[in-house]
């Protein structure tokens, strides 16, 4: 008997509720995540899909994931 996958999509999961809902994500602030927790609990493309649909910014540095949660433009100072 094989097993058959839902009709319809499951949601990604709680983690978009549990990195987005903080908040200083409500204020426009900054999240970091890991780059191994994300690929591991999240999946990159999925992580960056999100973040792209609520249209900001997101930076990597040093294994990090980096959140700017604003639509507004972000100016790097050096």
């Amino acid at each position: 008997m094989t097993m058959l996958r839902p009709a319809i999509p499951v949601p990604s999961a709680p983690w978009i509720d549990q990195v987005f809902s903080a908040r200083t994500v409500q204020h426009g602030g900054v999240v970091r995540r890991s780059l191994r927790w994300v690929e591991a609990e999240v999946g990159r493309r999925e992580f960056e899909a999100e973040v792209r649909r609520r249209g900001w910014h997101l930076a990597e540095c040093n294994g990090q994931l980096v959140v700017f949660c604003t639509q507004r433009p972000i100016r790097i100072l050096f």
